[in-house]
């Protein structure tokens, strides 16, 4: 069974900034995609970043500019830079991972939480 853990989540201030690493069992090269996803308090998951193997990374509008989504190999992690954290950034953040060999098989991790404090 695949996991993901994610780490990296807090407590920072209105402009700060903060990263988030994902730590996956196996290869991140064995993914076809490596996403990061957010939920706010009564709201629905949302997609914030994207990293494809086949035509590189996207982000949400809410987020462009601000956050960088990246990969290390050699440690299997991915990691979501985020810089100028605005208060409507607060919610838990997910690490998602569809798998390159198994169709429609996909994988999330347990969340870590941030908040933005104004």
């Amino acid at each position: 069974q695949v996991q993901l853990v994610e780490s990296g989540g807090g407590l920072v201030q209105a402009g700060g900034s903060l990263r988030l690493s994902c730590a996956a069992s196996r290869s991140i090269f064995s993914f076809d995609s490596l996403d990061w996803y957010r939920q706010a308090p009564g709201k629905e998951r949302d997609l914030v970043a994207t990293l494809r193997r086949d035509n590189g990374t996207h982000y949400s509008d809410l987020v462009k500019g601000r956050f960088t989504i990246s990969e290390r190999g050699a440690k299997n992690t991915v990691y979501l830079q985020m810089n100028n954290l605005k208060p409507e950034d607060t919610a838990v953040y997910y690490c998602h991972a569809k798998d390159a060999f198994l169709r429609d098989q996909d994988y999330w991790g347990q969340g870590t939480q941030v908040i933005v404090s104004s």
